[in-house]
């Protein structure tokens, strides 16, 4: 027998209730994570320091919440690989590498897409007049 699937508001709940419990295990078992997420409060006020519109802003903080989604799906294939058995496989190894591989070229869109909105706004001109 079929369990009934929830829809409406009903549905809704349950996704929230279920996400948040994502965001807590990937908090309180992945160390990648939390200094992530300890990164924030300077990012996001940053951000808003740097920003000169809205879109700019948007792709500052963007990048960094990305860079949270982009570790919780690795962390998430992490665990099914490790679920699946301990002993080493080579596509295992490959799974796990691929999943840091997708956060390493997060990480490396956000110091990107930084950068490109500091030249931008001529902060990098300012940096480099100092100098």
């Amino acid at each position: 027998m079929q369990p009934i699937k929830q829809t409406g508001l009903k549905r809704f709940y349950y996704a929230t209730k279920y996400s948040l419990q994502g965001i807590r295990a990937a908090w309180r078992e992945e160390p990648a994570f939390r200094y992530e997420v300890a990164a924030l409060p300077i990012v996001i006020p940053a951000a808003f320091w740097l920003a000169e519109s809205g879109l700019q802003l948007a792709l500052l903080i963007s990048c960094c919440i990305f860079v949270l989604t982009f570790e919780i799906v690795n962390s998430a294939l992490e665990a099914v690989v490790d679920r699946w058995g301990p002993e080493y496989h080579e596509l295992a190894g490959r799974a796990k590498d691929m999943g840091s591989a997708a956060v390493f070229m997060m990480l490396n869109m956000t110091w990107i897409v930084w950068a490109c909105v500091a030249w931008d706004n001529g902060y990098l001109d300012v940096i480099r007049a100092s100098l």
